[in-house]
């Protein structure tokens, strides 16, 4: 659950049981959604100020990645500064109750007067905030106010994020470096590169009863359609588990693989049933090619949605849709029907295999993190994934296999080709453009659509 402080404020010449109940009905309706609160209220302007020191007292003594700000009456902004300076470094919710309707007339404790008062302020300030007020007659905006406690949460989690990478620059590619000391500043996570060397003494070491395990265990649940290379399987089963465990020891929560230089041009095998395993199995983000900001999305949008954030990328546009696939795997979780695989080669490289799964269509969300110049842009749109036509990416030993894919409907493809950032982007089901919002905005990341 995502931890939040709460505070509720009201003016003390304001009905104490009014402000009370509204503060307890928002803290009530908050736990519903999934919020975990270290709540204080009702908060005065006493003039004593025992309510401001009882509620930074409490609100000090837990921690907590976004604090709530109920107004649930007029309040000086004096009293509502002199707790917020305490917790200026996190994100914050100025939520503002609403008043109700009585025998045919409204009812206020004059909520919105004390938010209006506030929140120049709190931009003055310099906080990161979200301004939200409710509306009589209408539901609560509980879920606004939720959705960017998620996002808080997500990015406090970045702060601290690792993503691993073997090799850096796959196929001397441009899109997909990356700027260390901006990224490590402006959003958090730190990307750390190891070799393949390692990867490779690491995989030397793995036993053949534990590559066994691993081909017994979690290979056996996929759908052959031809039997695969014992090799092969012995393999990917091997340098699993050999990356596996760096991950684990460094505590990554996403990995890049040196893919077409690497893997399969040094070592003969093309990475994609690790992936499988280790998105799978250890539930990392993975994507190839040394994808950096790639990586870096897949991490915001898994840590916003919950969801696995696989890539797709681009091999057509039409003039509504484009066509988005892979020409390697895409994790269990996004499969429709399960994880379907079969052994295959493309062009001089070696025989491996082959993840030919159907993606599950349905409303998705495509997004990609970009650099330039200083500034981190998010990169947005939504869209609708259905079953792509028959298709095939020429190269393929015949008869070519159906790669993974979907054709994803699109408002204005047009629009969308003249702002494409990076042949990779994340895919997440469902609008979490909200989500995405919050996110990039408490995190200075200009959004384009």
């Amino acid at each position: 659950m995502i931890k939040a402080g709460f505070v509720g404020f009201g003016e003390v010449n304001t009905p104490a049981e009014i402000i009370l109940k509204k503060c307890t009905d928002a803290a009530e309706a908050l736990g519903k959604e999934g919020l975990d609160l270290v709540s204080v209220y009702p908060v005065t302007d006493d003039y004593e100020e025992k309510d401001i020191k009882k509620a930074v007292e409490a609100l000090k003594k837990d921690d907590f990645d976004v604090l709530v700000v109920c107004i649930a009456g007029w309040i000086p902004t004096h009293a509502v500064v002199k707790v917020t300076e305490h917790f200026r470094n996190k994100p914050m919710v100025l939520w503002g109750l609403c008043g109700w309707m009585e025998d045919g007339r409204i009812v206020t404790t004059a909520d919105q007067a004390g938010t209006t008062a506030i929140r120049k302020t709190f931009y003055d300030l310099g906080y990161d905030f979200k301004y939200i007020y409710d509306i009589i007659g209408l539901p609560s905006k509980t879920k606004k106010v939720y959705n960017y406690c998620v996002a808080a949460a997500a990015a406090a989690k970045l702060r601290h994020a690792r993503s691993g990478m073997a090799g850096y620059r796959d196929m001397n590619l441009y899109g997909t470096q990356f700027d260390g000391g901006s990224l490590k500043r402006e959003i958090g996570p730190e990307i750390e590169t190891f070799e393949m060397l390692e990867m490779e003494q690491r995989y030397q070491k793995i036993t053949d009863e534990e590559k066994q395990a691993v081909i017994d265990k979690c290979m056996a649940k996929w759908n052959f359609l031809k039997p695969a290379n014992p090799e092969s399987m012995k393999k990917a089963a091997g340098y699993y588990l050999a990356v596996r465990d760096i991950c684990r020891e460094r505590g990554y929560d996403a990995i890049s693989l040196k893919d077409v230089d690497g893997m399969k041009k040094l070592l003969g095998f093309p990475p994609a049933p690790i992936f499988m395993l280790l998105s799978d199995e250890e539930g990392l983000c993975t994507i190839p090619e040394n994808d950096s900001l790639g990586n870096i999305t897949q991490l915001m949008v898994k840590y916003l949605t919950g969801q696995c954030a696989f890539y797709l990328e681009f091999y057509e546009f039409f003039e509504d849709r484009v066509l988005a696939g892979v020409p390697d795997y895409v994790p269990a979780e996004v499969t429709d029907g399960g994880v379907t695989v079969m052994p295959a080669a493309f062009g001089e490289l070696s025989e491996g295999i082959l993840n030919v799964s159907k993606v599950k269509p349905g409303p998705l969300t495509m997004c990609r993190l970009t650099f330039d110049d200083g500034q981190y842009y998010m990169h947005m749109v939504r869209g609708e994934g259905i079953s792509p036509r028959k298709w095939e990416e020429a190269g393929w030993t015949q008869p070519a296999p159906q790669l993974p894919g979907l054709e994803i409907l699109l408002d204005d493809v047009e629009a969308f080709a003249e702002n494409v950032m990076c042949q990779h982007y994340i895919i997440s089901y469902g609008d979490n453009t909200e989500v995405i919002e919050n996110l990039c905005d408490i995190l200075g990341i200009q959004i384009i659509r």
